[in-house]
């Protein structure tokens, strides 16, 4: 009897699981450079030579340094997206937007773990709130973000996102309690996702109290 020919995985899968230990090993590399020795003064041919790939490999998954500064970034912001989108159409705008993020929190630690350290990625974040030049670029994607949202909860609603006005002040208004809460997670002690998504709920909870036109405590 002929001896059975083991089975081998898909070449198509073993190639594509290599792509991705190649592109989670060279944003590992470029988040610990720059947050070692600054972006600026990191080369993208450091970045590649500490992956032991070459400049030409490097440019096969990013185009430039920006954008493997942001990668992580892109992927918590692609989940949320995702769980927006997938909110149950009955729910109200602000009450889809924070089940949203509080969801993706729920899982968004072992995605990010599965990259980077999530003490890397607070470091990363801190880096980039420090770098002029990434600060520009995050403000620009934060804005071009919040219109994206605006956008799908108009479309949610019904609405004419370019004559009502609400999707992108409801949108305003959350997003900047979420950059709040980032700043507040990026300067505090505890790194942990556990923390940021604690942190997240709180100011959340605060977002229409602080809205409300008298601050000042009942006589």
């Amino acid at each position: 009897m002929a001896t059975p020919t083991p089975q081998t995985a898909p070449a198509g899968g073993l190639r594509e699981r290599k792509k991705q230990r190649t592109r989670d090993a060279l944003i590992r590399a470029a988040l610990e450079l720059f947050t070692e020795q600054g972006y600026e003064a990191t080369t993208v041919d450091e970045i590649a030579e500490a992956v032991d790939v070459s400049q030409r490999t490097y440019f096969r998954y990013f185009a430039n340094k920006e954008d493997v500064a942001f990668a992580v970034q892109e992927m918590v912001e692609a989940r949320f997206m995702a769980e927006l989108t997938a909110r149950p159409a009955t729910e109200a705008p602000l009450t889809a937007l924070r089940s949203a993020v509080m969801v993706a929190w729920d899982d968004i630690g072992s995605a990010i773990e599965s990259v980077i350290p999530v003490e890397l990625h607070m470091r990363s974040y801190q880096m980039i709130e420090s770098t002029p030049a990434l600060m520009a670029v995050h403000l620009r994607r934060s804005s071009e973000l919040e219109e994206q949202i605006a956008r799908l909860i108009a479309r949610r609603e019904g609405l004419d996102v370019d004559t009502d006005p609400r999707p992108r002040v409801l949108v305003a208004a959350f997003c900047g309690v979420m950059r709040v809460a980032g700043k507040i997670w990026g300067e505090g002690p505890d790194c942990t996702v556990a923390s940021i998504r604690e942190l997240t709920q709180s100011y959340l909870d605060h977002m229409a109290p602080a809205i409300d036109d008298d601050w000042r405590p009942a006589r």
